[in-house]
């Protein structure tokens, strides 16, 4: 009985387990399959690691990625204090439009800077758009934002008690910033400029557009005008190998530093605070969430109102929105089949978070231009069939957005499997009949949530 025992034990490990182990090889073929097709063809033709060139644009890329995360963290932290201690109508709103960012394509924003800040925009004359200084704006636009509302998360956690007891205590506002918010907003800081460069690195749509010639290019578009217009791929597999190692070393540093980082909330249940009574605290907090607000609402009311006043809902503008909605449910769809056998795993075995985290930050990590040609390359010359344009899109939305979807449900999947494995293992549900009547009730909101954020990216 005891032999039989073991036997389903092993068949149910096995059983758990397997699904992670081919979503995992899933992920690393589709990588593999894109890098080493272009690594091979740069080989013959001769690395170009010791171009120059590379090191001027590595070298850009670090730069503008470094100023970017300063910038953003530099408003983040006083707007996420702002609105942690303070309560006024509105609020909820400014938390949301917090969001609005990563919702936003990248080129759309773009748009929208341009038409707020170029040479015939509402402010147009103030500074260059184009270069360094427009690069910057767009990284802030859509990285303070983000490291506003992590750091607002990080501050919800903070026990009720902990407020109480400073006010008893009679603690001034910079007792408060260094005794209760400076070591909750340090657990998390490293991460999350870990993060905030990562992305900055990676950027592509924004240096493309707003870079304004070879002295303002990154790693990301040097590769696409390498593949693209010249396509010299001994000068692209350099560029791509070394945006892989800075990227690499910023995926292991932020699994390190990140590990404390929250997901998001609803921030409704924000505890009472004491402290900031002072004017020159109102003040300061004031000015930190309009200095905030100045930088996030321009660019949108310049996309809602240019789109307004050209809305042609024609035969194309159909088309292409059926076309970019069934790339997303299809992609989406495909990320969370991806990422729920893989955050599954990590919620019971170490090695397998460790495993999980780095899959899913592939895509982040090798260069997407470096993938398409790849799979391009690999598909002509080896398949016998041609395979759609939409299908290798779906393909890089689909890797693009594992991390957030990862990101969306593996705490909430981990929280589950404590709860209810034991329950579930006496009663003997597993598979498909635990699926439907304990997971899905009980993670529909993350899995709704992930599988919108999944859509959104890839759209």
């Amino acid at each position: 009985m005891a032999q039989r025992h073991g036997k389903m034990n092993g068949i149910t490990i096995r059983q758990r387990y397997t699904p992670a182990i081919l979503a995992f090889m899933v992920i690393v073929a589709l990588v593999l399959a894109g890098f080493f097709p272009v690594l091979l063809i740069g080989a013959k033709a001769g690395l170009a690691v010791g171009d120059p060139y590379l090191f001027h644009v590595a070298g850009f890329t670090l730069w503008q990625a470094g100023l970017s995360t300063v910038l953003s963290l530099a408003l983040a932290i006083p707007v996420a204090r702002a609105l942690a201690r303070r309560r006024f109508p509105g609020r909820g709103i400014i938390i949301r439009l917090l969001a609005l960012p990563l919702a936003l394509p990248a080129i759309v924003t773009v748009l929208g800077i341009v038409e707020v800040y170029g040479n015939q925009g509402w402010l147009g004359g103030l500074f260059d758009i184009y270069g360094l200084p427009g690069i910057l704006l767009a990284h802030v636009f859509f990285n303070f934002s983000l490291g506003a509302r992590l750091l607002l998360s990080r501050l919800a956690a903070v026990p009720p008690e902990s407020w109480r007891l400073a006010a008893q205590l009679g603690f001034r506002d910079r007792h408060v910033w260094a005794r209760i918010e400076w070591p909750h907003i340090w657990a998390v800081l490293p991460g999350i400029a870990i993060l905030i460069f990562l992305l900055c690195t990676a950027s592509f749509a924004v240096v493309l557009t707003l870079g304004g010639g070879p002295q303002a290019t990154t790693l990301e578009v040097a590769i696409y005008q390498a593949l693209r217009f010249d396509f010299d791929p001994a000068r692209a597999v350099g560029l791509a190998l070394v945006q892989l190692f800075i990227c690499s070393v910023l995926v292991l540093l932020a699994h390190r530093f990140g590990g404390q980082m929250r997901a998001w909330q609803s921030f409704r249940s924000l505890s009472s605070r004491y402290d900031g009574t002072s004017l020159l605290a109102r003040l300061a907090d004031g000015l930190a969430i309009a200095m905030g607000l100045a930088v996030l609402i321009p660019p949108i009311a310049a996309v809602v109102l240019s789109g307004m006043a050209h809305v042609e809902l024609g035969g194309d503008v159909a088309a292409a929105t059926a076309t970019s909605l069934a790339i997303g449910v299809c992609s989406a769809s495909l990320s969370v089949m991806l990422t729920w056998p893989l955050a599954q795993a990590a919620a019971r075995r170490q090695g397998w978070s460790r495993l999980s985290s780095l899959a899913v930050v592939a895509g982040l990590v090798m260069p997407p231009a470096v993938l398409a040609t790849g799979w391009f390359l690999l598909l002509t010359r080896f398949s016998t069939f041609a395979v759609p344009a939409p299908v290798l899109v779906i393909a890089m939305s689909t890797l693009m957005a594992l991390p957030f979807v990862y990101n969306a449900l593996a705490a909430a999947i981990a929280a589950s499997a404590r709860q209810n494995d034991r329950l579930c293992a006496s009663l003997g549900i597993s598979g498909v009949a635990r699926f439907l009547r304990i997971d899905l009730p009980s993670l529909r909101r993350p899995l709704g949530f992930s599988f919108l954020m999944a859509a959104i990216v890839s759209l």
